[in-house]
């Protein structure tokens, strides 16, 4: 159990770790941890090592290459232990619910949101030394699974880890951006970083919040998203404009200024130069 301030100290922590050294899995529970701060981590971690441990034992059951394992046999391994196994899925029926963004009621309702379920395999497969990786998916988290020799396969956590070949991922891009025209770029097969699957996974909460009209909560998902990446100014802006939404002038101000200090110089910069100004007057 850990105070929201340990919580935001080890995250800290993770924030300032090279990319490649995060782990998303933990990271993941840190934040979900800031709305259940009481809670016993540990329960979590040892349930994401039962997984671990279930698909190296579902690997070597299945005669998988240890030394290189074809990415499709990867993929069916995964697929077996989350979706069969510890019965994880997408959940269709109430997709929008806060509890889908959150790894530690995911793991204990067995439904989440793609990200969600994502970060699960994503952090099984490294387990046993697979890359994985989540992908630049308009509207919709997949996962890239790669061999040693470089051969990949695309698979969808959301439902039940399938195998994703080129025709039903042009179907689910016309279904996320509602455009039947809409087709394939090669941006949408490029891999993420670690710190974007986990500011995808707090823009979840941060945009539900806001449709729920709950902008404290919408801030401190954008607060930890801040953490995460320090250096994205539209971070700052979308948090000055929260800020002003609530009252807090000072606030806005000082986060608007760091808007300023890190955008490119453009229409948007000198807008908001212009808005700071304004509520400088205000506040005198």
């Amino acid at each position: 159990m850990a105070s929201v301030e340990t919580i935001k100290a080890a995250l800290t922590r993770i924030a300032e770790q090279a990319d490649e050294a995060i782990d998303v899995a933990e990271a993941a529970l840190l934040l979900a941890s800031f709305d259940h701060p009481a809670s016993d981590l540990q329960i979590y971690r040892e349930h994401l090592k039962a997984i671990a441990e279930a698909v190296h034992d579902e690997a070597a059951a299945a005669d998988v290459d240890a030394d290189n394992p074809a990415p499709e046999d990867m993929a069916r391994a995964l697929a077996k232990v989350m979706a069969e196994d510890f019965r994880y899925a997408g959940d269709e029926d109430t997709y929008d619910d806060l509890e889908n963004a959150n790894l530690m009621r995911v793991i204990e309702r067995r439904r989440g949101l793609p990200v969600t379920l994502g970060i699960l395999y994503i952090y099984a497969a490294r387990a046993q030394g697979w890359a994985a990786a989540g992908l630049n998916f308009p509207g919709h988290f997949l996962i890239r699974i790669e061999s040693r020799d470089g051969r990949r396969v695309i698979i969808d956590p959301f439902h039940g880890g399938r195998l994703m070949e080129t025709q039903a991922l042009r179907e689910l891009l016309k279904l996320v951006r509602q455009d039947a025209g809409a087709e394939l770029e090669s941006a949408h097969y490029k891999a993420v970083s670690n710190r974007e699957v986990l500011i995808r996974l707090q823009n979840n909460v941060k945009t539900r919040r806001m449709e729920l009209n709950e902008v404290p909560g919408a801030l401190e998902a954008l607060v930890s998203m801040q953490m995460l990446d320090p250096a994205n100014a539209g971070l700052w802006r979308e948090a000055g404009v929260m800020h002003v939404r609530l009252g807090h002038l000072k606030h806005a101000v000082e986060a608007f200024e760091t808007f300023v200090a890190r955008a490119p110089d453009g229409p948007d910069r000198r807008k908001i130069g212009q808005v700071v100004q304004e509520l400088r007057e205000r506040l005198h």
